[in-house]
């Protein structure tokens, strides 16, 4: 009895220390005052025939059915890798089906949780150029106009490219990448073609296009005119694509309340929003100088 009893406190004193995780680089949280937003939980929902959301409250995160394997759009942060793959399964499918996870930009907000995914599922992550360059190294371009916060986030070891227009097939399924820079650079937006009973629709997975910066940035400085060139090439861009379901990659984008829209004019409306924007925030900058 008394052995039993020796026995079972110091089951208690020691399984704590042994159950405690350790801690993973990968999914380590980064916090921040938007982070409790824009993870709010959300159950998985399909968007169109053969594609899904499986994000959250303020950010999306895309799941493609090819019937050849999955494509992700997007891995939020870090934290959020868990959350993902839990709602993967919760739409019955396996997280090993991943085959490739495609990246709209290199912020913590949105690329933070690429490296936990790509390591549980074996993906291929795809990105442009510019935007590999950060997802390599973790760490914000030196033109992003967000440097000055200089957030750093799990980097992903291997990338690979995609060029502006270029088509990624996998099973029934291309998706298009669309070049659409100036949030960042590198920023890529994703379309493809979704069926059903219904018929099929053209769906965008959209970049941010908000011109935001941190503090000290100027949007009329000489070195910032690549940056808002970049802007108004995307305005051209977004405005021009077929688009019948709009996804932003900040689920919240301008109040959105809906995580994807089917408004007619979704993808034009996306971009006169941030062309005013950019416009005030230019006539902000010249006030100010």
């Amino acid at each position: 009895m008394i052995a039993s009893l020796v026995a079972a406190m110091l089951a208690a004193q020691t399984t704590p220390a042994a159950t405690v995780q350790r801690d993973d680089p990968l999914t380590r949280p980064i916090v921040g005052e938007h982070v409790a937003e824009w993870l709010a939980p959300r159950p998985p929902v399909r968007v169109f025939g053969d594609s899904y959301l499986v994000g959250f409250g303020g950010l999306n995160v895309a799941l493609i059915d090819t019937g050849k394997g999955l494509i992700l759009i997007d891995g939020a942060l870090p934290q959020a890798a868990p959350a993902i793959l839990a709602n993967v399964r919760k739409l019955g499918f396996r997280p090993r089906d991943i085959r490739y996870i495609l990246s709209t930009e290199p912020h913590f907000d949105h690329a933070g949780g690429i490296a936990a995914l790509a390591r549980a599922t074996g993906a291929t992550v795809i990105a442009s150029a510019r935007a590999a360059e950060g997802l390599r190294s973790g760490r914000l371009a030196a033109d992003d106009p967000q440097r000055g916060y200089d957030s750093r986030f799990p980097a992903v070891s291997a990338v690979r490219v995609i060029g502006d227009g270029e088509r990624l097939t996998l099973g029934r399924t291309t998706v298009t990448a669309h070049a659409t820079p100036g949030h960042t650079m590198g920023s890529t937006s994703w379309s493809w073609r979704s069926c059903a009973r219904q018929g099929c629709r053209t769906i965008v997975f959209a970049a941010s296009l908000n011109p935001v910066s941190s503090e000290g940035y100027r949007y009329t400085a000489t070195t910032s005119r690549p940056i808002v060139a970049g802007f108004r090439k995307s305005y051209g861009v977004m405005q021009g694509l077929p688009c019948d379901l709009l996804i932003t990659a900040h689920a919240d984008q301008d109040g959105a309340t809906d995580r994807f829209r089917t408004t007619p004019g979704a993808c034009r409306a996306y971009a006169a929003s941030s062309r005013r924007k950019l416009d005030a925030r230019l006539r902000e900058d010249r006030a100010t100088r």
